[in-house]
């Protein structure tokens, strides 16, 4: 039998297949990982919902179970954390890291979750409590906070209600970083420079990269130049800008688009916050195996 559309392929299935759990814990038997992955993958690209999943991918209900059960133990992270770590093996990570953020509108079906749910360790208090749902211009929305590399593959994903500001999440971002060494040796946890746009640019983010020895490229907000001006002497130098490497930003807003081809991740239809970033995760996923098989 062929492979479908956007369905995992036989060399991205080789890379997973390892990762995934061999038993469903109760004695039984797993429904064939590839067939629900594959049935995961068709809805989030159609954005219908899980009742109009294809019959071929078998019941629904085991479909959107296997995406529960592997959010609260952590697989979809560790399958995401093992084809980064494959590709910087053999040194394809590419260590600038890009860094937006972006509104997703979330659909009437994505309200009303209850309150006792699903809950995984990367939530923050603030996604936690409100499922990552609030209310910005466009209405009720989420806000997708994402790291790239310099190629505009995903690093690192927080999830915020739509009105949280971007620079608060800037070190968060970081602080997710660790990709482990194929091999001996700590995890590699810091990039060499970061790009972002003027609602990074704020002196105390600067100087928390400057700690870390991150190099920072981030045009200044024309009230900090202003308030530094007025200061004189006291203020110290302008901030470095190379607006040749700010170019490069433009590789996250390639990831944005990438991954918004996914329908089910452009309009947020996910009640649980928890579920809704492992949809992310999911994607991202793709977009790694996509890239390791294009390149030779």
């Amino acid at each position: 039998m062929g492979v479908g559309r956007g369905e995992l392929t036989d060399a991205a299935w080789a890379r997973i297949e390892p990762l995934l759990p061999v038993s469903s814990g109760r004695g039984g038997r797993w429904r064939d990982h590839r067939q629900v992955i594959n049935g995961i993958l068709w809805r989030l690209r159609a954005g219908t919902p899980w009742r109009d999943v294809p019959a071929k991918y078998g019941p629904w209900k085991t479909l959107h179970e296997r995406l529960r059960r592997w959010t609260a133990d952590g697989t979809w992270e560790r399958i995401l954390d093992h084809v980064q770590v494959k590709d910087d093996a053999v040194g394809k990570v590419e260590w600038t890291f890009s860094i937006d953020s972006t509104n997703v509108r979330a659909h009437q079906h994505a309200a009303g979750a209850r309150k006792k749910g699903a809950k995984a360790a990367w939530v923050n208090d603030l996604a936690e409590d409100d499922e990552a749902l609030g209310r910005s211009r466009g209405g009720l929305t989420s806000k997708i906070h994402l790291a790239t590399d310099a190629r505009g593959l995903p690093m690192s994903v927080i999830l915020t209600p739509g009105q949280a500001g971007d620079n608060p999440q800037l070190l968060p971002l970081l602080d997710q970083v660790a990709v482990r060494r194929d091999g001996p040796g700590r995890p590699r946890k810091r990039p060499d420079r970061v790009l972002a746009d003027k609602a990074y640019s704020s002196p105390a983010t600067r100087r928390a990269l400057r700690r870390r020895g991150i190099a920072f490229t981030s045009p200044e907000k024309k009230d900090h130049a202003a308030h530094r001006l007025r200061r004189g002497r006291a203020s110290g130098r302008p901030p470095a800008f190379d607006p040749q490497t700010y170019k490069g930003r433009n590789v996250v807003e390639r990831c944005f688009n990438r991954l918004k081809q996914f329908r089910a991740l452009a309009t947020r239809y996910t009640k649980r916050a928890a579920y809704y970033r492992s949809e992310l995760t999911i994607a991202a996923i793709i977009l790694w195996l996509r890239d390791s098989q294009d390149t030779p």
